[in-house]
């Protein structure tokens, strides 16, 4: 079942118990609830375990959603809290952003390319692992959600300045990072 962002019915309906439609909630927003998850921690196990831990937070606390913003907003800003609980338990993460690399694939790339490609995400990867969780949470939303400032704003609960602060910061630190792999791509 495909959910509308604002499906009013459908959220009234889990609002007053009816385990129907919050399972129509979880199927439609499960995949992408994941992936952020995975995508700010490259850990399937831990990405699975937010993700639960995102549900069991929504089936709790879907009484409190007043409307004020988009439902998928709402939502997001409980996967991006349970991101951060995790970070605060101490458990290791990495990032996870494709999207910082333009695509490198050529139509008669040679292993030898491949390889090197590998290695130049990989170190894409451990430079965005190394960002303060505020900067590499506004990367993950940004460039693997597709999200605008605002959007991202609402969702971590801070202004569209902040949030292009936060990536400007990001920019300039992976820049200055990863600044021994111009040239290998």
């Amino acid at each position: 079942m495909v959910l509308e962002s604002n499906d009013r019915e459908t959220i009234a309906a889990c609002q007053r118990g009816d385990r129907d439609a919050f399972r129509a909630l979880f199927e439609a927003y499960q995949d992408r609830v994941y992936s952020i998850a995975l995508r700010y921690t490259a850990d399937p196990a831990a990405a699975l375990d937010i993700a639960q831990e995102t549900f069991l937070k929504l089936l709790s606390s879907i009484r409190e959603f007043r409307g004020d913003s988009n439902f998928d907003t709402w939502l997001y800003r409980l996967v991006v809290n349970r991101c951060f609980d995790y970070r605060r338990g101490g458990k290791r993460w990495l990032a996870f952003v494709e999207e910082l690399l333009d695509r490198l694939r050529e139509p008669q790339a040679s292993v030898l390319e491949e390889l090197a490609r590998g290695e130049v995400r990989e170190e894409v990867r451990k430079g965005v692992a190394q960002l303060p969780p505020e900067q590499r949470m506004a990367v993950v939303l940004r460039y693997t959600e597709g999200l605008a400032y605002e959007q991202i704003a609402e969702i971590m609960g801070c202004s569209p300045g902040t949030v292009a602060s936060r990536l400007n910061r990001a920019h300039k630190t992976l820049e200055r990072g990863l600044s021994h792999l111009r040239g290998r791509r």
